[in-house]
């Protein structure tokens, strides 16, 4: 079962993100329910309610209430423009993410070879994860698999996917690509692994250790 986004209004990026996704719903579909665009987006019913008027307060979005005690809602002339605004730029911020990750990745990745490290570990699946896999190709690198305490499939593209890192093949390397929670990563795998051993995109602002800790590799490599 996928559990529900329940980012706050003022989350940027959520909040800009699931209001595009509103107006691309009610743009094509007048006559939805709150209950289906709640599902479409999976968030909470509560949450698509404030979206919802928000955007009506925000005059993007206009609501009619239809027979029997229905509603339905249709995007504003303004609506219509914000709608084309926010998907450019999304659009324009996720071809920027991939940019950064892919040139940060192939940098680690390049280093890890010419230092005779070939088989990496990656830990956390997703988009980041994805462009990893495709700069291995690039360097002659096994990716060993993917590890991810929140898998529910064995598989990750074409490698395997565990939820305990410790059930992967023997690594050289461990590759951070937890988009959601990267600084605990580090800090769990900083208590299994040499510091000199784990490498982590520069984009995920991973914080060092305190000058108080053992010393040890640099977990972010700079773009």
């Amino acid at each position: 079962m996928t559990s529900e986004r329940t980012l706050p209004p003022e989350a940027t990026d959520g909040d800009t993100q699931i209001t595009m996704e509103v107006l691309h719903a009610v743009h094509g579909e007048a006559a939805l329910s709150q209950r289906t665009l709640a599902s479409r987006l999976n968030i909470a019913l509560g949450l698509t309610n404030a979206y919802l008027k928000r955007c009506v307060r925000k005059g993007l979005v206009k609501v009619r209430k239809i027979p029997p005690n229905r509603y339905a809602y249709y995007l504003t002339p303004k609506g219509f423009t914000e709608k084309s605004r926010l998907t450019a730029d999304y659009l324009y911020h996720s071809f920027n993410f991939y940019r950064r990750a892919r040139n940060q990745c192939d940098e680690i990745l390049g280093e890890a070879a010419d230092a005779g490290c070939r088989r990496v570990a990656l830990v956390g699946a997703g988009e980041l994860a994805e462009i990893a896999l495709l700069c291995a190709l690039q360097h002659d690198i096994e990716v060993v698999g993917v590890a991810d305490d929140r898998a529910m499939a064995n598989r990750f593209r074409h490698v395997d996917l565990v939820r305990d890192i410790a059930s992967l093949p023997a690594f050289d390397l461990v590759l951070i690509c937890d988009l959601s929670n990267p600084q605990g990563s580090f800090e769990r795998l900083a208590g299994q692994f040499s510091r000199d051993r784990i490498r982590a995109p520069s984009l995920l602002k991973i914080s060092p250790p305190s000058p108080d800790e053992p010393a040890g590799g640099n977990p972010e490599i700079p773009s």
